[in-house]
């Protein structure tokens, strides 16, 4: 048994319909005519950072025409074969212009960002690169320039990026991005900190609530109280839901020192 996803592209039952398996299907749909581009892309150079859900994305290359449909994103946009890359087979746009298209494409500051971040960090890139691969005037290219001053290549997951910009986007001071702290012979590393008032803030992720994690995080934690850290730790549903509580516990903890506000 198969199923359909594509006009003449089935997949074999019980394979994981993820953005991966859209994306490839996507590809046997538009090649040799096609990229993947996008959060397809992404998902291929390692920078997972697509909204739950998201359909496959593909960039159509002069004189090709297919029209949108239930999970497929289709751009239409210049690109040179300097920015063609070749992954497992599958044909896509280097890490720099897949960036620079989800700066422009991304349906929020936000979400931009967070692409932004993943790519930067998976494949080494320097922010800065991103507003050389799109041409002046492009669509989308307004944004570049505020997306970038907000990225952070030290951002190690998506989460971390949306925590670290529901602080930016409220006013607060910028945080810190994978501050060390030594405690007790041992040294751990902080998503976000404000080192000069000691406060932590971490993303509580799912692998935390295992039980040997758990246990190693009670410990890590009653170290850092134990040197005057204080921690607060956010979810994946307040950042992607809350943003606003999560600005709003980081504002009242920063008012415990006026001088991380600018006030002393």
């Amino acid at each position: 048994m198969s199923r359909r996803l594509y006009p003449g592209i089935h997949i074999a039952e019980g394979v994981a319909l993820d953005l991966q398996t859209w994306s490839r299907a996507a590809h046997e749909l538009v090649a040799p005519c096609g990229v993947l581009a996008g959060y397809s892309a992404a998902e291929l150079h390692g920078a997972s950072c697509a909204p739950e859900g998201a359909p496959a994305e593909v960039l159509l290359l002069d004189g090709y025409r297919r029209r949108a449909g239930p999970m497929l994103v289709v751009h239409r946009d210049t690109v040179g074969a300097q920015e063609i890359t070749c992954i497992d087979g599958l044909r896509l746009t280097t890490a720099e212009r897949t960036a620079a298209d989800l700066a422009r494409w991304a349906p929020t500051l936000t979400e931009a960002v967070v692409a932004v971040d993943a790519l930067c960090h998976a494949c080494g890139l320097d922010p800065a690169v991103i507003i050389r691969a799109v041409p002046p005037g492009a669509r989308g290219a307004a944004r570049l320039p505020r997306v970038v001053a907000l990225a952070d290549p030290l951002a190690e997951s998506p989460m971390e990026s949306r925590i670290r910009l529901a602080i930016l986007l409220a006013g607060l001071p910028a945080p810190v991005s994978q501050h060390p702290v030594e405690v007790a012979g041992r040294r751990f590393l902080l998503d976000l900190a404000y080192p000069e008032v000691q406060l932590g803030i971490e993303y509580n992720g799912a692998e935390h609530l295992r039980p040997d994690r758990a246990l190693r995080d009670l410990e890590r934690e009653q170290l850092l109280v134990r040197a005057g850290w204080r921690i607060l730790r956010f979810r994946a549903v307040t950042a992607l839901h809350h943003p606003r509580t999560i600005a709003t516990r980081v504002r009242a903890a920063l008012l415990h020192d006026q001088r991380a506000l600018g006030h002393g």
